[in-house]
């Protein structure tokens, strides 16, 4: 018998936050893609459009951590209708040492919506300009909100935009960034103008047309895309791009087949990008100057999700979370 720790969402919100150790966290796994050590099958991924819905599963070995987790992330977008959420999912943890199962972590995807945020938290370490004084975000949902709030811990900014095709969505989402961090925060009705008054801008969108521009780029600017994470989508015009002075991908293969990288190479863009954890890592250079323009896509890796999910049994097991069972 061996005893396996069974986490709900309560439990993981109780222990887990959106806070500097999970950045840290998340930041360490991008290092250790870096090293090449980390063994990451591609992302299986499937497309339902019959129910409007997609299911992506990801996992990650990384070196040196007591586990590695195997994600199921279903996404059917017609359940709000339902009067259920739009986004699921949990985590299974298992022994790095012995392959036995350690947790079953039945999240709902709340360690998924942490691990995101906080890696856009760590582009934004890395690769935003030193000083911000404005954010902006593209789109309206929970990683609107969520990847502000992570952005805020490492480039405290005193100011927030928001855009949304909805504009009482955006104007919500902006009253609930205000109240998080503590910041001015306002919807507004021109995204051109979102950009051209902000130094860091993230897009949170899953658009399958271009919702930002490259002739809204000005230098100083960075963005971060993590909207995209399904071949079809397209946050970016393929032409910013190419004017960026810097292009970052999470991981270059995904991104080639997922991300941003997808529309850019059918759009003749040649360049083969530095992935994030190679800029942490030193072994490629990052932002050269204040006035660089740079952008950073993130598809989600599951280096990130074994990441989260060792943390999260740590913390709970520190916490006293949870339920045990015996299997």
């Amino acid at each position: 018998m061996r005893d396996i720790s069974v986490l709900t969402e309560r439990d993981l919100r109780g222990c887990v936050h959106l806070d500097r150790t999970a950045v840290d966290v998340v930041e360490q796994a991008f290092r250790a893609l870096a090293s090449g050590k980390v063994v990451m099958p591609p992302i299986l991924s499937m497309d339902l459009p019959d129910v409007h819905g997609e299911v992506d599963v990801k996992t990650a070995y990384i070196p040196g951590f007591a586990g590695f987790a195997i994600k199921v992330s279903p996404g059917f977008f017609n359940n709000p209708k339902l009067g259920l959420p739009s986004l699921n999912g949990l985590m299974i943890l298992f022994s790095a040492q012995t392959g036995l199962v350690d947790a079953l972590l039945l999240d709902n995807g709340y360690l998924t919506d942490v691990r995101t945020a906080a890696a856009g938290a760590v582009a934004a370490q890395h690769l935003a300009p030193r000083e911000v004084t404005t954010a902006g975000v593209i789109g309206t949902g929970v990683q609107a909100r969520l990847q502000i709030i992570a952005a805020h811990l490492v480039r405290p900014f005193k100011k927030v935009l928001v855009w949304g095709r909805d504009a009482g969505k955006a104007t919500a989402c902006a009253r609930d960034i205000a109240a998080a961090i503590g910041v001015e925060a306002s919807a507004t009705d021109d995204p051109a103008a979102l950009v051209r008054d902000s130094q860091l801008v993230v897009t949170t969108t899953p658009a399958r047309e271009p919702v930002l521009k490259a002739e809204w780029l000005h230098p100083g600017l960075h963005i971060t895309a993590m909207g995209s994470d399904q071949a079809g989508k397209n946050e970016i015009d393929p032409a910013a791009v190419a004017k960026a002075d810097l292009f970052v991908c999470d991981r270059l293969s995904q991104s080639e087949k997922l991300g941003e990288l997808r529309s850019a190479r059918a759009a003749g863009f040649k360049p083969v990008p530095p992935e994030l954890g190679e800029i942490i890592a030193a072994a490629k250079p990052g932002r050269r100057a204040d006035g660089d323009i740079t952008i950073c896509d993130l598809t989600g890796t599951g280096a990130q999700d074994t990441a989260i999910a060792t943390h999260a049994l740590a913390a709970a097991r520190k916490a006293g979370a949870g339920a045990v069972i015996q299997a």
